[in-house]
């Protein structure tokens, strides 16, 4: 049979995501028994809230279909999180739940005919389902010197050449891979550029409440009638595995998100309605969220920290990140001259090999391919365990480096492996 000769060269001349496809093969490793430090996939070590899960358990049972746009105490609850954390006013018909962000992502590419801009290193999800769709794609490629973020500029010289093109900026931060964010006055800035511009902005935001000082900010509040936010609960309350993002949009933008609720409606149907019942839970808040997540941000802002001062200390090029849990690192500037590292790729294997730990390499971001970059998601530790732990230290008592040996261990030694790694090639 040649039934496979007619696979759409799309869908064929995709890669698997190259952070799932490691970390998958270092579970693999592991269970044959192999040591391998995983810095790979960026999700969040710490159990989900007690609450939530006692939700959940509560809500097995429920086992209707929700409304295709999402379950109406959710929404009600995420546009009142949004005014509470973010100070944008919207209302339960402005939100759609979906089964993860990157699921709704995909749906809002698929209902606007537009070109997709990203600022690299980008997650690299979005490029990929622009691809998949036919949509041609803008990369501004960021520097080190400018934080890896978009810089105002660089988005208007870019968006100057074609100025009334339909375009879908996608914007992240705090960022993956970088771990930085964007300032308010910059967020006016690029905001304005957007508005003149007339872009759609998609705000990705599902590390914002990982800020590791809580002063996340919106680019929404600056271009409300053009900005749609994402956020879901996979970072923040470390339920990745529940599946769970929503999208919240203006009412400007109301056609879109009707175009996106009827597609949704011959494709995904609903999501999971017991854990959009526990969901309600993490978007009202409460002192128990608040507490959890005023520990989690203690652990990895200290852990972040120690990350990418070590790193720079042997010679990397890192910058400290300022929310959620990685950083962008070049190893370029430590590696000058070894011509048998010749691109991120060749860096990540020979890192993996030779000091046992599993990293990103910065290509999979959209990076140039002889550029020696890799993200590093520093959640390699017993989340439960450090997040017990820093709950007994007085909250104005920093989170020093003995009590990450101590219960971040594994993330500390694989750091000081790459480190001795980096220290070999320069003999």
């Amino acid at each position: 049979m040649k039934l496979t000769e007619h696979l759409d060269p799309r869908a064929t001349g995709l890669a698997p995501s190259s952070a799932l496809a490691l970390s998958e093969r270092v579970d693999a490793q592991r269970s044959a028994g192999e040591s391998v430090s995983k810095l790979t996939l960026g999700q969040s070590p710490f159990p989900v809230p007690e609450r939530m899960v006692a939700a959940l358990r509560d809500a097995a049972g429920a086992k209707e279909y929700a409304p295709v746009q999402g379950h109406e105490p959710l929404r009600k609850a995420i546009a009142a999180y949004v005014d509470r954390q973010l100070g944008i006013d919207r209302t339960a018909d402005d939100v759609v739940i979906g089964p993860g962000s990157k699921e709704l992502l995909f749906l809002l590419q698929l209902v606007f005919a537009g070109d997709l801009v990203v600022s690299t290193p980008a997650w690299g999800s979005s490029v990929a389902q622009a691809t998949l769709l036919g949509r041609r794609v803008l990369s501004l490629h960021a520097s080190a010197e400018d934080g890896f973020l978009l810089r105002p500029a660089a988005l208007e010289a870019a968006l100057a050449t074609e100025p009334r093109r339909p375009r879908l900026l996608v914007l992240n931060y705090p960022s993956n891979p970088a771990g930085l964010t964007y300032r308010a006055d910059e967020l006016r800035e690029l905001g304005q550029i957007a508005q003149r511009h007339e872009l759609l902005v998609l705000s990705d935001e599902v590390y914002g409440e990982l800020h590791h000082k809580g002063q996340h900010s919106s680019i929404a509040r600056y271009y409300p009638e053009g900005t749609i936010v994402s956020t879901g609960l996979s970072k923040w309350v470390g339920a990745g595995g529940w599946r769970l993002g929503c999208l919240v949009f203006p009412d400007q933008l109301r056609p879109i998100l009707s175009a996106i609720v009827a597609v949704a409606s011959e494709t995904l149907s609903a999501t999971s309605i017991p854990i959009q019942r526990a969901a309600v839970i993490a978007f009202e808040g409460g002192e128990d969220i608040e507490r959890y997540l005023f520990q989690v941000r203690r652990v990895l802002s200290a852990l972040g920290r120690f990350t990418s001062r070590r790193l720079q200390s042997y010679g990397v090029r890192c910058a400290q990140p300022t929310g959620g849990f990685h950083v962008f690192a070049d190893f370029g500037p430590a590696l000058e001259g070894k011509a048998s590292i010749d691109g991120s790729a060749t860096l990540t294997a020979r890192i993996a090999s030779e000091a046992r730990v599993a990293l990103v390499p910065g290509v999979s971001f959209g990076r140039p391919r002889e550029e020696l970059t890799a993200r590093l998601a520093y959640v390699d530790f017993d989340g439960p365990r450090a997040l017990a732990a820093v709950g007994v230290i007085p909250k104005e008592q920093p989170v020093d480096e003995t009590f990450l040996r101590r219960h971040c261990a594994p993330t500390v030694e694989a750091i000081e492996r790459i480190g001795h790694w980096v220290q070999t090639q320069r003999r």
